[in-house]
């Protein structure tokens, strides 16, 4: 028989009541900039920090075990937080963070260093899918776009902010600090969590019941894949062996999760989520942004150095245009989806505007003018600031309160996947194609070496060269890098088709707390019916009685 459903907590609006949300998304706003911050600000130390702890041979491990170690707790935490309360599983992934700040901060060798921001990235997992879930617990959908926005600039801000700091750190106070600075900021984020976020606890009839066989198997799956995005063209060729391996054991074990997932009574990542039709269109359309955002963001300042000649603090600056228009398109479209309650022509928008930024992008030439390279940024920026972080709001919106935690995650975990394989998969590709350029424009200059030297290649030296080997050298890094913008078009364009069949639903404007434990059991979507309707039993005043009939009551 069907459970008789509890009449759902809905969250009075008071001036109290915002006060503590506005002090609470401080807080929030707090850890999302320790997440952002912490990959920026480290961009400009590490040459220091590997010369001084002498670490040249692993450097790549400082960010891939970071990525790693945050990519595989994700989900993780994304479950958890919803068995357990978003409040104790925010502040452990904070302390988390804060402690292998201070491991790196004391590290007195590269290994320790390492295990460092493996601790880091234990707790970085968290800290934004978990600020995001702790806004959806507490701020009704219709109201959450502002906030989303907001937190979307977070991102812009430490995009440039933090090579400009590391930077400030390594010249004066010494690399430490770019540790040490997380000290402060995690303990604010602490009291903030431990103050405002005051969330009833889940209620639960049934014993607990923690997917540990889909943690483990996501765990290896997507240690495989990023393996495979960090060490493919560059550690092993892509064919070598190694990679090879990895690709298959990444395809076995991801099949076996996706088995395992639909056996368990709480699967870490529920398959029934792919059966919302808005949650799969949302975390694909991430998925492709991701794979095009950070090709861009990743490989720009470095063509920017080397062909402009500029160093890197000022390559920074010159970015500030894309992450200015990034800035400005989320906070305006965050507050516009307030004020209307429309949101679906924003990341259609965002993803075509981005398609054009790439498109230009390819334009560019070792001749461009730098005004015109940083108006094609903007653009790209505008376009990435308007489809973002409604993405998030979207997945949201397809659930209930209880589990909008394991959504959000799910969500940002595949946007971080996409990540990881534009960042590397633009990198090899880039990398193989400069060394290919050098290696023919080279050949047959007296004394230039035909392009041996191009891994230690930096701004300076290629500043110091002489004239046509300096023109040979920008014009392969041109050739090398902005054709393959060119080649992520279709992404965008892929993104955009994919959005336009997301279903427009109705914003709720309060936090509805209470489900139904059969809607519920067993962890599935799969017994509750589609998420279309739910305005009639809102507007019934019966809610919870006509949920069942008519979808899912979400927040």
């Amino acid at each position: 028989m069907t459970e008789k459903l509890k009449e759902p907590e809905k969250v009075a609006s008071s001036p109290a009541k915002s006060m503590n949300v506005t002090l609470l998304f401080a807080g929030l706003l707090v850890t999302m900039l320790l997440a952002s911050l912490n990959q920026t600000v480290l961009s400009t130390a590490l040459p220091t920090i590997i010369g001084e702890l002498n670490g040249v041979e692993h450097m790549a491990w400082v960010v891939t075990v970071y990525i790693l170690a945050s990519t595989i707790m994700m989900p993780v935490y994304g479950k958890i937080s919803d068995l357990l309360g978003r409040r104790p599983v925010l502040i452990t992934a904070i302390l988390l963070f804060v402690a292998g700040s201070v491991i790196g901060a004391l590290a007195g060798t590269f290994n320790w260093l390492i295990i460092g921001r493996g601790i880091q990235g234990l707790g970085g997992g968290g800290l934004m899918i978990l600020s995001q879930a702790a806004i959806a617990d507490v701020v009704p959908a219709r109201e959450r776009g502002k906030y989303m926005g907001i937190m979307g600039a977070v991102f812009a801000v430490s995009s440039v902010a933090g090579p400009l700091l590391g930077g400030w750190f390594t010249e004066g106070p010494g690399w430490r600090w770019v540790f040490w600075i997380n000290v402060p900021l995690g303990l604010l984020a602490v009291l903030a969590a431990a103050l405002f976020l005051k969330i009833p606890k889940p209620k639960r009839t049934e014993r607990l019941a923690i997917d540990y066989l889909g943690m483990t198997l996501v765990a290896a799956a997507t240690t495989a894949v990023v393996l495979v995005c960090s060490w493919g063209g560059g550690t092993y060729e892509w064919e070598s062996p190694q990679i090879i391996g990895l690709i298959a054991a990444a395809v076995v074990l991801a099949v076996a999760f996706v088995i395992a997932e639909t056996k368990v009574t709480d699967p870490v990542i529920p398959m029934s989520f792919f059966k919302d039709r808005n949650f799969t269109l949302a975390t694909v359309a991430a998925l492709l942004i991701g794979i095009a955002m950070f090709g861009v963001i990743s490989y720009m300042p470095t063509y920017i150095q080397m062909v402009t000649g500029v160093d890197a603090t000022v390559a920074g600056l010159l970015m500030i245009p894309m992450m200015g228009g990034l800035l400005v398109a989320s906070v305006g479209s965050g507050a516009a989806v307030t004020r209307t309650g429309k949101y679906k022509m924003f990341p259609i928008l965002g993803a075509a505007i981005m398609g054009l930024g790439l498109f230009l992008l390819s334009t560019l030439d070792v001749n461009t003018a730098t005004w015109i390279m940083c108006s094609y940024l903007a653009i790209m920026g505008i376009g990435i600031g308007l489809a973002q972080q409604l993405l998030t709001l979207i997945v949201q919106n397809s659930f209930p309160a209880k589990i909008v935690g394991t959504a959000t995650a799910a969500n940002n975990y595949f946007r971080q996947v996409g990540a990881t394989v534009g960042s590397a998969v633009v990198g090899s590709i880039f990398a193989i194609n400069l060394k290919n350029l050098i290696t023919d424009k080279m050949s047959g200059m007296p004394g230039a070496g035909a392009g041996s030297g191009v891994k230690s290649l930096t701004p300076a030296i290629v500043d110091g060269l002489p004239e046509p080997i300096r023109k040979l050298i920008i014009e392969s890094y041109n050739e090398a890098l902005l054709p393959i913008y060119l080649f992520l078009v279709p992404l965008a364009v892929l993104a955009v088709i994919v959005l336009c069949f997301v279903k427009e639903k109705r914003l709720a404007t309060e936090v509805e707390r209470e489900v139904t434990a059969e809607a519920l059991a067993e962890g599935h979507l799969a017994a509750m019916p589609a998420a279309d309707d739910i305005e009639a039993a809102t507007n019934a005043g019966s809610a919870v009685q006509a949920g069942l009939s008519s979808g899912p009551l979400r927040n």
